[in-house]
């Protein structure tokens, strides 16, 4: 559906996205995660046809987004973390708007609007401003707007940013929707979020592809085992002596200092996949040996491990930014004339408005 191929964009000496390369299959939600100024706002932005590229390629369905874009930004529907909603207007009134502005006309463009703000849950909503509209319901309109012309793809950047506990719920809950019958690619800091919704994630570092894989195998194959700490009734020697005969432990730590050489803590790490089995290879084997477990935790590995793992690395001296600092990139004659063509449309905005 979507292939980016050593995508690489830079400001002056600053190098946002650095030969970024991946694929993207039809028909399922995408996570995009990434430390501030990874590039993960750029990388969409060069993706929907918003921002050039300095070298590489995107193609959407087999259009080129630089080559053939009307062809491929009629197949995307865009949300950025700032949603592009007019204030003043309705919802009703701002997505017939943006229908229109898509193509869509007439009795076609009437169904859409309708059947976007039902998709969103904003119908009750429809003829208050958007002013006066809570930020869950703001997001739901700028969502709304993606959807019109029903495209294969929905990108959506920070959708649940700001949002209150019930809203995000509501979101994540929208977004399930959206991918049953659409490609989702949202990027989120909440990683707990990221694993409940998606089949796929793409997590990116310093402007680079670091993993890219099911949420499940991501943790299994690229994390440090699973982790139990115990506290038996035993001394070291007895404790180890139980330990050396059990399968599935890589590692093996005790701290430095005992509480009592009464009681033996350890750290142990295992390779099973799953951790309720050496637990019980654990309980079983301390039991056999008619010794007393005071005290046993397990920590499993889960998202936050992977995204620290793949992306504590220190940054090169040259990539200082933070996501902030990708859009106040030095002006160069493209950033110039997207400007002026800024200051056009605000110029056109207040004549209307007059």
């Amino acid at each position: 559906m979507i292939t980016v191929e050593h995508l690489t964009k830079c400001y002056g000496n600053f190098t946002a996205v650095d030969d970024l390369s991946f694929e993207i299959d039809e028909g399922h939600v995408y996570g995009f995660l990434g430390p501030n100024g990874a590039g993960k706002t750029t990388t969409m932005n060069i993706m929907t046809g918003c921002l050039s590229a300095t070298a590489g390629t995107v193609l959407i369905d087999g259009h080129d987004i630089f080559d053939e874009p009307n062809e491929a930004k009629k197949l995307i529907g865009y949300l950025p973390e700032q949603p592009p909603l007019y204030l003043n207007e309705t919802p009703e009134e701002y997505l017939r708007f943006v229908g229109e502005a898509k193509g869509i006309k007439g009795a076609e463009l009437k169904r859409q609007v309708e059947e976007v703000m039902e998709q969103t849950k904003i119908t009750e909503m429809r003829n208050r401003r958007i002013s006066a509209l809570s930020k869950g319901y703001k997001q739901r309109v700028g969502i709304a707007q993606a959807l019109l012309g029903d495209p294969k793809v929905i990108i959506l950047d920070e959708p649940t940013v700001g949002l209150d506990p019930i809203q995000i719920i509501e979101i994540r809950d929208l977004i399930k929707e959206l991918g049953q019958h659409h490609t989702v690619i949202f990027s989120s800091h909440i990683l707990s979020e990221v694993q409940t919704i998606c089949d796929e994630i793409l997590i990116i570092a310093h402007g680079k592809l670091v993993a890219l894989g099911e949420p499940e195998k991501l943790m299994h194959t690229l994390l440090t085992p699973n982790e139990i700490t115990l506290t038996a009734e035993a001394k070291k020697q007895k404790v180890e002596e139980i330990l050396a005969g059990l399968s599935g432990i890589t590692e093996l730590t005790y701290p430095e200092k005992q509480e009592s050489e009464a009681y033996t803590t350890v750290h142990i790490k295992t390779d099973m996949k799953e951790i309720y089995d050496m637990s019980r290879q654990l309980f079983k084997a301390f039991v056999d040996n008619d010794i007393v477990l005071l005290e046993m935790a397990l920590k499993q590995v889960n998202l936050e491990d992977v995204f620290i793992e793949l992306t504590e690395d220190t940054a090169p001296e040259n990539t200082e930014a933070t996501e902030e600092t990708e859009h106040e990139a030095p002006e160069t004659s493209e950033t110039t004339d997207e400007k002026s063509e800024e200051s056009e449309v605000e110029a056109d905005d207040s004549s209307t408005e007059a």
